[in-house]
């Protein structure tokens, strides 16, 4: 007997799962070239899949904004605000002067944002970053035998009349002067003006005596006496961006470099 009358003809292929014929002995029926996968169609040779393109979305422009800085008289932030117009130019930094007795109701109450302070300060609720120390300077009239010598000691002040202000940053100096019977002036700048009519000195940071100078009086540094302090300040809970932004200026940080 032939094996196909054995066998009754070949046993008939089967379809697949996937709706493919496939040989029950395995042949080239169901695999490829090399007993390979299932035969089936395939992109052209040369021919990439198209890929998709999504458009970018257009930037959004930044809306210009203000930072108010506030500064006390003698406090000097220009050198910060050249920094800040060239890195920051879409972002106004508005200069708001404060008098010494206003400024920490000024960032409590929202006036400014931020401001150059002078100590001594009440820290809390703010941060508060000293920046800077200023000496503090005797001021007396042009003919005043004080102004003989480059620099003065507290005991060359012996007998002195020392004028008070409102605006005193420097608190008690425990100085051998004499009191003055003028009541405390109001501002540092009327005292100068006292000063120079030849009633009584004053002592007061370099900065507010360089502000206040006049051709009718001078100053001296004053050694062994309590220094000024400097600082910039801003309400803890109130931290922005800029703000962070002007802190780095101040801080000396280059444009790129991280906080």
């Amino acid at each position: 007997m032939s094996r196909r009358g054995a066998s009754g003809g070949r046993k008939p292929a089967v379809r697949s799962a996937k709706g493919g014929a496939r040989s029950t002995a395995g042949g080239p029926a169901a695999k490829g070239k090399g007993g390979g996968k299932p035969a089936g169609k395939s992109a052209p040779r040369g021919k990439k899949a198209e890929k998709v393109v999504f458009d970018a979305p257009a930037p959004v422009a930044e809306e210009p904004r203000t930072l108010r800085l506030g500064a006390v008289p003698g406090a000097t932030p220009g050198r910060w605000i050249d920094t800040w117009k060239e890195r920051m130019p879409r972002v106004t930094l508005e200069l708001v002067p404060l008098s010494f007795a206003a400024q920490r109701t000024a960032l409590a109450e929202g006036a400014v944002d931020l401001a150059l302070v002078r100590g001594p300060f009440d820290k809390e609720g703010m941060h508060a970053i000293p920046l800077y120390e200023e000496l503090p300077v005797v001021i007396a009239g042009a003919e005043s035998h004080l102004l003989a010598t480059e620099e003065l000691s507290p005991a060359d002040l012996e007998g002195e009349t020392l004028l008070t202000t409102h605006e005193d940053v420097l608190g008690d100096l425990d100085l051998p002067t004499t009191p003055s019977l003028i009541p405390p002036l109001g501002t540092i700048e009327d005292a100068v003006a006292t000063v120079a009519s030849g009633v009584g000195i004053l002592v007061a940071p370099m900065s507010l005596a360089r502000l206040h100078h006049r051709k009718d009086v001078d100053y001296r540094i004053l050694r062994d006496a309590p220094v000024s302090t400097v600082l910039l300040a801003w309400p803890a809970d109130a931290t922005t961006p800029d703000i962070e932004a002007f802190v780095g200026v101040v801080r000396g940080r280059r444009a790129t470099s991280s906080r």
